[in-house]
C-alpha cells in the first residue's frame, strides 16, 4: 500500500467519519483511480471508524504544511 498526495486527495470529500467499506464505496462511486481502491482494500478491517484522511495516511499534508499566506491574495 502506498499513498501519494494525488491519490489521497481523492478521499478529501469522503463522508468522514467512515468505515473501510464506506470509503471503498465512496471511491468506486466517485471514480477514484484503481490505486485508491486497492490501497483501501489492503487496510486491515478491524471495524475501525476513520475520522479523516490523517487516520489512513498520517503524513497527509495539512494546510499549515504549505507556506502560503492567504491574506496576501
Amino acid at each position: 500500500m502506498y499513498w501519494t498526495l494525488e491519490l489521497a486527495s481523492k478521499l478529501e470529500d469522503a463522508p468522514w467519519p467512515a468505515a473501510k467499506e464506506e470509503l471503498i464505496d465512496f471511491a468506486v462511486r466517485s471514480g477514484a483511480p484503481m490505486e485508491v481502491i486497492e490501497n483501501l482494500q489492503e487496510m486491515e478491517d478491524d471495524g475501525e471508524i476513520y475520522e479523516s484522511i490523517e487516520d489512513i495516511w498520517p503524513d497527509y499534508p495539512s494546510k499549515e504544511d504549505f507556506f502560503f499566506n492567504e491574506d496576501e491574495y
